[in-house]
């Protein structure tokens, strides 16, 4: 296999809740190589480290991660896909999974293209794996992530729908549940969906539920996967557990759906997306199951107009891989950076 020229790939980017990926996107073959996973310097490695501290270290582990990816070359164009509302200028409104509830914005691509010397693109991880289904998908849809948090993107008439702001594509943070006790939000706010159906939302909905019928859980599959004990369940064991029929863990699951469903149901109702892919670490590991529990949902609901098997075929699983925000970034760079051969990008 022939190596292509460093000055004419990109260097992409995925910052995550827990993991930082880089690797180098070729535009002309669409082909994403040499990709790197480490663990990102944010909340969840040090929580009780400030705001502006944990920003700080972000930017400095991307800017070294590009470094070490480059050889300490400039990258001919890099593109970010980064955990949190991003304005259309690469400000850094929010990003409750890599640093914490509040913090003032961050001009991340501003800094980026300092630091780096390279022109810089910098997304929301929703809007650049949009770009990466674009590719596939053969009219307008709606991507849904489910891992440490939730998120959505509508892509529409070749654009993700988001303003300059960056307002829009934020399903997770819909509140849902309006009891003072609602689960918390990595945000502060209480009740939003992606507190609960998110993977870190089943997680403590499936801890809380082993713990108030004590019964139920030791006879459970996810039991004998825990050895028992309630403080060693996680997301590997509730989605193996749930893959292999178990009750007490497919019913704690279904259960959390049901917000996810009822937040489909409106996005349908109200703008007529007729194809939902579902992405993210802990959906796809659950995969085909979790895939008929959220139609069956929809179904029960109704999407007005829609017949039950034209139900099953609005949700599809995405592709089982972590690659979506890097290739979406490279497909997004493609599309606003002259490419230098005669083929251009796709």
């Amino acid at each position: 296999m022939s190596t292509v020229p460093a000055d004419e790939v990109f260097t992409v980017v995925d910052v995550g809740g827990t993991t930082l990926r880089v690797g180098a996107y070729d535009p002309r073959s669409g082909v994403l190589s040499r990709v790197r996973r480490v663990p990102v310097d944010g909340i969840q490695r040090t929580p009780d480290v400030p705001v502006p501290i944990l920003q700080q270290w972000v930017v400095e582990q991307i800017v070294r991660e590009v470094a070490v990816h480059t050889g300490g070359r400039p990258p001919r164009a890099l593109g970010v896909a980064f955990a949190g509302p991003i304005t259309a200028a690469g400000l850094v409104l929010a990003a409750p999974t890599v640093w914490g509830r509040r913090g003032d914005p961050l001009p991340l691509g501003e800094l980026l293209t300092e630091r780096t010397g390279a022109p810089t693109v910098v997304v929301n991880d929703l809007t650049a794996a949009a770009w990466r289904y674009a590719a596939t998908e053969p009219g307008d849809f709606c991507l849904l992530t489910v891992s440490s948090g939730i998120g959505n993107k509508v892509f529409r008439g070749g654009e993700v729908l988001v303003d300059a702001d960056g307002h829009g594509g934020e399903l997770g943070h819909w509140v849902c549940d309006r009891s003072p006790d609602a689960p918390l939000c990595d945000c502060g706010g209480r009740g939003h969906l992606g507190a609960i159906a998110s993977g870190r939302g089943v997680l403590a909905a499936t801890r809380r539920a082993a713990q108030d019928d004590g019964a139920a859980f030791r006879g459970s599959r996810l039991a004998a996967l825990c050895g028992g004990r309630v403080e060693h369940i996680d997301n590997r064991a509730i989605a193996r557990a749930v893959r292999a029929g178990d009750p007490f863990a497919t019913e704690v699951l279904r259960g959390t759906l049901a917000p996810l469903a009822q937040a489909v149901a409106a996005v349908f109702a109200s703008i007529g997306v007729c194809r939902y892919v579902l992405m993210g670490g802990f959906a796809l590991a659950v995969g085909e199951p979790y895939r008929r529990m959220l139609v069956a949902e929809l179904r029960r609901l109704g999407c007005f107009g829609l017949g039950p098997d034209q139900i099953d075929a609005m949700v599809s699983l995405g592709v089982a891989d972590d690659d979506h925000g890097l290739i979406g970034a490279g497909r997004l760079l493609a599309a606003r950076t002259p490419v230098p051969s005669s083929q251009g990008a796709s």
